[in-house]
């Protein structure tokens, strides 16, 4: 394992996560705190990072760190072309070895990048909220109906499951 990398990609989600944390105080969002230089130094680094390692897999950096690589690339939304680049090598990296990388991953990223591109989404996972409100909505999603049977082939949890989870923050 290449604890070094692991580092890295674990301080870079830190400073992410923290950004994000004082933006959403008290449930309420204040996007003047909203700092977006942050996911784009991330992106940068993640680039760098995917040249010359691959995709940071689970035995490469391990299961913390690979996921926050993850993270960040969720939070690239400033660019959608990596996001879709990425997304390939998630779905070829899983299709090979799923051991190596969250499976859930790929079903949130597919869901931010069909949303990016003004579709709807595929696997539920995306919310909207409202800036007056600490009330989320799920955002548009393809046939309702065959909603969680798609959403098993990533091991999402059922959506009823889901909701109740995000309901409770």
């Amino acid at each position: 394992m290449n604890k070094i990398l692991a580092k890295k990609i674990n301080q870079m989600a830190k400073i992410d996560q923290k950004m994000r944390k004082t933006v959403t105080k008290n449930g309420k969002w204040d996007f003047a705190k909203w700092d977006s230089s942050i996911d784009i130094e991330n992106t940068k680094l993640v680039k760098k990072i995917v040249i010359k390692y691959g995709w940071p897999t689970i035995q490469l950096v391990g299961k913390k760190a690979s996921n926050n690589a993850w993270l960040l690339v969720q939070h690239a939304d400033h660019d959608l072309k990596f996001q879709e680049k990425i997304l390939g090598l998630l779905k070829k990296t899983y299709e090979k070895k799923p051991n190596s990388i969250k499976g859930a991953n790929i079903a949130y990223l597919t869901d931010r990048v069909l949303l990016r591109k003004g579709k709807k989404q595929e696997f539920g996972t995306q919310w909207h909220g409202s800036k007056n409100s600490s009330i989320l909505t799920l955002r548009p999603t393809i046939n309702s109906r065959n909603l969680n049977y798609r959403r098993l082939k990533y091991d999402l949890a059922p959506i009823k499951k889901f909701i109740r989870k995000i309901s409770s923050f």
